[in-house]
């Protein structure tokens, strides 16, 4: 067989792999439906926690919960799935605001790293930096 019709054969066969994946749902994104979705999916992971206030992201794909006593409760959407966490302060290596409503977070677990996440509102982004770090200035989130 000659070279060029073997190139032909695997780049149609990489072809056909990568539209089949993409057809069956492969490149689904999850996005949360609403706050109850976001409690009951962090239920499933974390069953004796109660959060006492969610705060979804403007494109639905992470929710951060209140759960009292400096922690976090997080669901956050990767692929076709739902990755939860509790995080506190001590877990948090950086958080910052490069917006009014945008927090940047980055976690000391090496599993997921964090990421940049955009609040509907300020108050949203400013409560949540407020609690996973204690010694972030008001200035910052207020002079928008």
């Amino acid at each position: 067989m000659s070279l060029p019709v073997l190139t032909a054969i695997v780049i149609l066969g990489i072809a056909l792999s990568v539209a089949a994946v993409h057809f069956t749902g492969g490149s689904k994104t999850a996005t949360l439906a609403g706050a109850d979705q976001a409690l009951s999916r962090f239920a499933e992971d974390f069953p004796d926690e109660a959060a006492t206030t969610v705060r979804l992201t403007a494109d639905a794909k992470t929710a951060f919960l209140d759960l009292g006593r400096g922690r976090i409760g997080i669901v956050h959407g990767i692929g076709d799935h739902f990755l939860t966490r509790v995080v506190t302060p001590l877990d948090v290596k950086m958080s910052g605001a490069d917006e009014a409503n945008t927090i940047l977070l980055r976690l000391a677990d090496f599993t997921w790293k964090g990421g940049r996440f955009r609040f509907a509102g300020a108050a949203d982004a400013l409560a949540l930096l407020n609690v996973l770090d204690p010694h972030h200035s008001n200035s910052t989130s207020e002079a928008a």
